[in-house]
């Protein structure tokens, strides 16, 4: 699909991911052992044939133009590619941008010459598996001028979301961004009983959500951005005011999809993976999410117990128990480590180095994680206990970080021998 250009927004600071976005841009964070979060769009794009894309970024981008260069060396007699446009002070702005539709404003000059008929904006930090191509078939079958993936959602999420109102007829009719109980309790549900969408929602299901993924016509983008030129995000902003002057459609999606923007969310999302038959899996053989291919060797397991686990390749497991975790790419576990619910990002490198407080990389001896991420290579000392037995929400000690209830070591930082948390 040459006539389609791809934006990913890669976020702002992911201030709801610190630490993991403390030396890193979101869409570089690791998940599911092996992959980053910029994976999951990229690929859908690749399997739709969409292959000119651009990644929109400003906080803390060298990794991930570091990942998105080893990963996405695309053909060299195609007009492909996969970059990276990081905010910049320009004649025009010494701003950073300012919200997503700001984005897409200042670095439009670098793309407005291309040739394209359509652009689709993708989020850099969702959990999902579409054809794309299905989207923008349906757009331009639909002769839209924007169209919006959404699915159905239970009350409680639709409060983190932006909801759609249908009209009878089945067009939206309205938009309203993160709407609280209360004002969900008055609308009631998104679309008439009567409406020629009425089966795209349930009394468990009743309100029609944004998923964040758009497509436009190009000249209406354009317009929009200068029309609205104080206007700063789509969802807020730009979604509700060309509701009211454009052909604006929905199209439903009903699979899995998982905002993974907030550190609750990124751990729940991560274990969901280790479940018997887990809503999305990284190894669908028909669409693979694609990653950096690093030839490591295949794990060592000696003497360890491992239950509904995820283990990337190149890790050493010793005489340790492992049970619902993640475990990331050249993870070393020594023995009597016991790991519980946890997220163990991996490392980026081998060493048999001991750092200036005696600790090895990786996890030590009889180390006991229970609801913990472990991010790249982080030490865990002999004997460290990290529970979160009190129950703490928010805080911060040497070496780690409590958000949401779960202990967080960043990466490169060091867990003292014996430190129970």
């Amino acid at each position: 699909m040459h006539s389609v250009l791809t934006l990913i927004l890669g976020g702002g600071r992911g201030n709801r991911l610190f630490p993991l976005t403390w030396t890193r841009s979101k869409p570089a964070v690791p998940i599911g052992g092996k992959y980053r979060l910029i994976d999951v769009p990229v690929s859908n794009c690749l399997h739709a044939n969409l292959r000119q894309i651009f990644v929109l970024t400003q906080f803390n981008s060298a990794s991930l133009n570091r990942h998105v260069a080893q990963s996405y060396r695309l053909d060299h007699f195609s007009p492909g590619f996969v970059d990276i446009l990081a905010a910049e002070q320009t004649p025009d702005s010494t701003s950073w941008f300012q919200g997503t539709a700001d984005a897409v404003r200042q670095a439009w000059r670098h793309f407005h010459s291309m040739q394209a008929d359509h652009i689709l904006i993708l989020a850099g930090d969702h959990l999902y598996r579409m054809n794309l191509a299905e989207l923008i078939t349906d757009h331009i079958e639909q002769d839209a001028e924007v169209t919006i993936a959404a699915q159905p959602c239970d009350p409680e999420t639709s409060t983190q979301m932006g909801i759609f109102l249908f009209d009878g007829a089945g067009r939206i009719s309205g938009f309203e961004e993160k709407p609280n109980l209360e004002r969900l309790g008055q609308i009631g549900q998104s679309v008439p009983k009567d409406s020629r969408v009425a089966s795209w929602i349930s009394p468990q299901r009743p309100f029609i959500a944004s998923m964040g993924i758009y497509v436009f016509s190009k000249h209406v983008l354009l317009d929009a951005l200068e029309q609205y030129g104080d206007a700063v995000d789509f969802g807020k902003e730009i979604i509700p005011a060309v509701i009211q002057t454009h052909r604006v459609r929905a199209f439903l999606y009903r699979g899995y999809w998982e905002d993974v923007g907030t550190m609750g969310s990124f751990f729940e999302a991560n274990l969901k993976l280790t479940d018997p038959k887990p809503a999305f899996t990284f190894h669908d053989a028909a669409s693979p999410i694609y990653t950096h291919p690093r030839f490591l060797a295949g794990s060592t397991m000696q003497d360890a117990r491992i239950n509904r686990a995820v283990v990337a390749e190149g890790c050493v497991l010793e005489q340790c128990s492992i049970d619902r975790a993640v475990v990331g790419i050249r993870t070393q576990v020594r023995p009597g480590a016991t790991i519980t619910n946890s997220v163990l990002l991996g490392a980026d490198f081998y060493s048999r180095d001991i750092d200036d407080a005696g600790v090895p990389l990786g996890i030590g001896k009889d180390v006991v994680l229970d609801r913990v991420i472990v991010d790249k290579n982080a030490r865990v000392g002999d004997g460290a206990r990290l529970v979160n037995a009190a129950g703490v929400q928010e805080a911060e000690g040497n070496g780690y970080f409590i958000r949401e209830g779960l202990i967080i070591v960043p990466k490169g930082a060091t867990i003292a021998p014996g430190t129970i948390v």
